[in-house]
């Protein structure tokens, strides 16, 4: 074969075979296709024996030319010596009269890490090469996943959205009342030591009533936020009504620093909070309950007797604290999740307001 008809096989060979190389009668390489070349850009494969380039790991024990044309048109499993080590495919076509032959690799199953370890595009490959239409494939499908990540995420941050509204209160940002028997429901299922301590805020009426609804909102903001800042970030601070609160202190039974609690936020509550050039005045009764009192507890008898210390606190003048004993309940069990009747006396209770205003 004459110089001019190896260059014209070594044209038609790089298009059809961009992987390929030929070696001549001795083993070495005397010419690469570009694919090939791109994947060692600094190394002269020219000149190189084939088995100083290519660990020939199927078959085995092949460590001259002689034993490598014996395996002409059987498929070939290799990979570079040096790193990174892409694994190839192969076959080895001779040449006539023994010049040498021709191998044609490439990266079967291996072709996706191929393609991100040397930044192979399309024309890498031949115009007919399968793998144009798998690198298709994998791209859509990465697309595809990567489409679908993302919408997985925003429907999984839409349905903790939606959950953590279910269970906050819009107006303070406080847990709800289902926030509320949710968490009380989990620690009596899971027999731990806790405190629930209802608070009711004290002339909080006359606030709306004379103030208006929009001083009365952020008297209830102002409310919120003093009860977290009293509190740990373990507990749970809820507003279960129009202006009831209930604190679950989780692992906390302790009366006297339950007490302290109590008293702290019934001070701050007590100071005057400026609404544009109006002044809102209000207090707290707060009634607490320990789960360490039952013998078997149940989520609606322990806070009816946080209810009971808590009209407690409001008969004995307001703006105080009471933990919940047996004596405050009334003698009918069936009653037992109320309050007395002349402890909830709306008429009673707007005359002492108006009282104490």
């Amino acid at each position: 074969m004459t110089v001019t008809q190896q260059e014209d096989m070594a044209k038609v060979l790089d298009a059809f075979c961009p992987m390929h190389l030929q070696l001549d009668a001795t083993g070495h390489i005397c010419h690469v296709g570009p694919t090939l070349q791109k994947l060692r850009p600094e190394t002269p494969f020219v000149g190189l024996r084939f088995m100083e380039v290519f660990e020939l790991r199927r078959p085995r024990s092949v460590s001259s030319m002689d034993e490598l044309l014996k395996s002409a048109f059987v498929k070939l499993h290799m990979r570079f010596r040096d790193g990174p080590q892409t694994a190839l495919n192969g076959v080895l076509a001779p040449l006539p009269e023994g010049q040498g032959a021709v191998v044609n690799l490439s990266f079967g199953i291996s072709l996706v890490d191929a393609v991100r370890d040397y930044a192979l595009t399309g024309t890498d490959f031949a115009a007919t090469d399968l793998a144009i239409e798998m690198l298709y494939l994998v791209e859509a499908k990465s697309a595809a996943m990567e489409a679908s990540r993302k919408l997985n995420m925003r429907l999984q941050g839409a349905m903790i959205a939606a959950e953590e509204q279910a269970y906050t209160d819009t107006l303070t940002g406080l847990k709800n009342r289902r926030a509320l028997d949710h968490v009380l429901q989990r620690l009596i299922t899971t027999n731990s030591d806790f405190a629930l301590m209802n608070i009711d805020l004290d002339y909080f009426k006359a606030v709306n009533d004379t103030l208006g609804h929009a001083a009365g909102d952020y008297v209830l903001q102002k409310v919120a936020r003093i009860m977290v800042e009293e509190t740990r970030s373990e507990d749970t601070v809820a507003r279960v009504g129009g202006d009831e609160f209930v604190i679950i202190f989780d692992g906390l039974t302790d009366r006297k620093k339950l007490a302290a609690v109590a008293q702290r936020i019934i001070a701050k509550l007590e100071q005057p909070m400026p609404f544009g050039e109006q002044i809102c005045n209000i207090s707290a009764s707060c009634g607490t309950a320990l789960s360490e009192s039952y013998e078997t507890l149940d989520a609606a008898q322990i806070q009816a007797d946080a209810d009971l210390a808590l009209y407690a606190s409001k008969n004995a003048g307001r703006a105080r604290h009471s933990f919940f004993t047996p004596k405050m309940r009334p003698a009918s069990k069936s009653s037992f999740t109320s309050p007395p009747p002349q402890m909830i006396n709306p008429a009673a209770d707007r005359l002492v307001e108006r009282r104490s205003r």
